[in-house]
């Protein structure tokens, strides 16, 4: 039997695109000479692309699809790399943009093998952060919302495929579940 689920707003779309306006201005001061983003599939390429296009400094992009979830709400601790990059790293700044940060594994992970191709620097710049979820530590350069541990949808974040285009983050609810007094 399906559950009904309904999506509430937790971020409103106007607070997500200042937001990016103010990590993109932080990013391009930080890198004068330019960034080379990598894209972590498919959640990813929603914030990605509203990065870049407000960047001041050039960037070039690339995209990797790597998983740690089944078709549920919760990490199954099992890192896959789908799909690789397509270009070298070595001796650049790459600035792995992803879309949220939970348990931390697939970051920890997927770092640990990108510093094995010689980039010049990796940082991390995330749309969402979840500290509170923690498994693997992981350092995060650019957040541009920490949220509670609550299951998130929009602007590239899905459940079960859906719900990806919401121009917002919003929180799943349950048709079956208690309502909660505070996010």
């Amino acid at each position: 039997m399906s559950r009904k689920e309904r999506i509430e707003v937790l971020i409103p779309e106007a607070d997500v695109e200042r937001r990016i306006r103010e990590i993109a201005a932080q990013v391009s001061r930080d890198y004068p000479d330019g960034v080379h983003l990598i894209c972590i599939l498919k959640g990813g390429v929603f914030f990605m692309v509203e990065l870049a296009k407000r960047l001041s400094v050039p960037a070039s992009l690339d995209f990797m699809s790597v998983s740690s979830y089944g078709g549920g709400t919760e990490s199954s601790g099992i890192v896959r790399i789908i799909k690789d990059l397509d270009e070298s790293i070595t001796g650049r700044n790459v600035l792995i943009v992803e879309d949220i940060i939970d348990s931390g594994r697939t970051l920890h992970y997927l770092i640990d093998v990108l510093k094995k191709r010689e980039p010049r620097q990796i940082r991390l710049c995330t749309l969402l952060d979840k500290p509170s979820r923690r498994v693997k530590e992981v350092e995060v350069d650019y957040t541009c919302f920490e949220i509670p541990d609550r299951f998130v949808v929009g602007y590239g974040l899905d459940y079960d495929q859906r719900y990806r285009s919401l121009p917002f983050i919003g929180v799943v609810k349950f048709e079956d579940e208690q309502e909660e007094t505070s996010l």
